[in-house]
């Protein structure tokens, strides 16, 4: 998972994107509220890790901006020496989704932050997912559309059932480029462009069809829930951009 923590004691940081780095995971660390936010805000996380106290804003500030400015309810947890009832309460009112008292012990953050990105994600584990008219089997990596079977390469497949498991969220090129080419240095991101713009005329993504892929302009793509009654207002656009 790709992970942003906010965390402005640095050997602490240190420590805990020691243990998560361990497990596989990836994380980012930020020592102020307005960095933490301009990166979950504008990147793509998988879960995100708050302290409460930290110079410039608190904790519960900075959770209540992304809960009203994101579009996905990214998984949080608050990880903090504040361990009252009150806090606890006052936390989970904001948005958080798990409570972690310091210090932290390690084998207890992976097992919580794993157990929440399970929870966050219920599909994931299922064989048969269906959005709309579209049916993905994924141990048979078969997609059909209204019933009918669509001719779709491999990586098409895996490029579409993640969109589908993230709709609505803002997926960078670099993330998809890690997630479903399995590529982490840096590469030309014309990959992914090229894929997208082919997967919109494979899979049929328009507003007849309830979905689209939406550039966000020098960000990345996302997957979009639109009505058929709103045909007349979205084109797409995005084929030029891509």
């Amino acid at each position: 998972m790709r992970i942003a923590l906010l965390e402005d004691e640095h050997e602490q940081a240190q420590h805990i994107q020691s243990i998560l780095s361990e497990k596989g995971h990836h994380c980012d660390s930020f020592p102020t509220g307005q960095s933490f936010l301009g990166a979950v805000l504008h990147r793509s996380y998988d879960l995100i890790i708050l302290d409460w106290q930290i110079p410039d804003m608190t904790g519960i500030e900075v959770l209540e901006n992304i809960r009203a400015q994101l579009n996905w309810p990214v998984p949080a947890v608050f990880l903090t020496q504040r361990d009252s009832e009150t806090d606890i309460v006052r936390a989970l009112d904001a948005g958080a989704d798990d409570y972690i008292a310091k210090p932290a012990r390690a084998a207890e953050l992976v097992a919580r932050i794993n157990a929440l990105a399970r929870r966050s994600n219920p599909e994931i584990e299922k064989e048969v997912l269906v959005y709309g008219p579209f049916e993905i089997n994924t141990n048979q990596r078969i997609i059909l559309l209204h019933g009918e079977p669509l001719t779709l390469t491999d990586k098409d497949f895996d490029l579409t059932l993640f969109l589908f498991q993230n709709q609505g969220r803002l997926l960078t090129r670099e993330m998809l480029l890690e997630r479903v080419w399995g590529l982490t240095r840096d590469i030309n991101t014309r990959t992914v462009d090229t894929h997208m713009s082919r997967l919109r005329r494979r899979l049929g993504l328009n507003p007849e069809n309830g979905f689209r892929i939406k550039t966000i302009y020098q960000r990345g793509y996302r997957l979009e829930a639109i009505k058929p009654g709103d045909a007349n207002e979205i084109r797409n656009d995005d084929t030029a951009n891509a």
